[in-house]
């Protein structure tokens, strides 16, 4: 199961320097509720490699804000406490979601 990550939270976790999968996302939003599922599977599959949350735009804004996250639903990918350059937004297949995963793990 994926993590809830706030904005009171999730600067301290990307700081830990592990690899990080942050989902922006929002209730409302058919193609998040979609993905979900596969969020939550890649998380258990992922766990102790990557740290995979789930960030809810309706309730925190600051850090959609900083990273510029203009739609939902996004992922942003995080390695060694910066953000990389993979990133995906809309709904994704779960194959596309775990290539995306070895990327990171990768870098």
């Amino acid at each position: 199961m994926a993590e809830t990550f706030t904005d009171a939270s999730i600067k301290d976790i990307i700081a830990t320097g592990k690899p990080v999968i942050v989902d922006f996302w929002a209730t409302w939003c058919g193609p998040c509720k979609a993905l979900g599922p596969t969020i939550d599977k890649i998380a258990e599959e992922y766990a102790g490699k990557v740290v995979v949350g789930k960030y809810n735009i309706d309730d925190e804004s600051d850090f959609a804000a900083e990273c510029r996250v203009r739609s939902i639903p996004t992922l942003l990918f995080f390695k060694d406490g910066k953000q990389t350059d993979i990133r995906s937004v809309g709904l994704v297949s779960e194959d596309v979601l775990r290539t995306r995963v070895e990327e990171l793990l990768a870098l």
